[in-house]
């Protein structure tokens, strides 16, 4: 079985974030409150059954999703459009169609630090900064 992903992780870092929320058509006011968060993330899995909640002072979100399986998903941008996560190995791989093209993220645990890569990538390929 996959790595096991529940847990409380804490946001220590971003980089590129706002570049991110540009990438996405997020209006400049907003991207400079959200640049100035640290969320907090609340992973439950159960299995292939997985809640993530994003926790922050400004706004939480919540998804819930089974791999494999494709849901409907409002982003925190109050964007809609079909999700689905898949494993790929150990990391979790999530492909959102609608909106904008090549929109996703990949999750990752290395030690004790949880990771995520944002899709799309303003600057282009790669997990690191730009």
């Amino acid at each position: 079985m996959p790595v096991d992903y529940s847990g409380t992780w804490d946001i220590d870092s971003n980089v590129n974030f706002e570049g991110y929320m540009g990438a996405l058509g997020i209006n400049f006011a907003i991207r400079k409150i959200v640049s100035m968060l640290k969320p907090q993330k609340v992973i439950t899995q159960d299995g292939d059954r997985f809640t993530i909640r994003t926790l922050t002072t400004f706004r939480s979100y919540e998804i819930s999703f089974k791999i494999g399986e494709e849901f409907k998903e409002v982003s925190l941008d109050n964007r809609s459009f079909q999700t689905v996560v898949n494993w790929e190995n150990d990391k979790l791989v999530c492909v959102q169609k609608g909106g904008k093209k090549n929109r996703g993220w990949t999750h990752w645990i290395e030690g004790d630090e949880l990771h995520l890569a944002l899709e799309p990538r303003p600057c282009g390929g790669g997990y690191t900064s730009c």
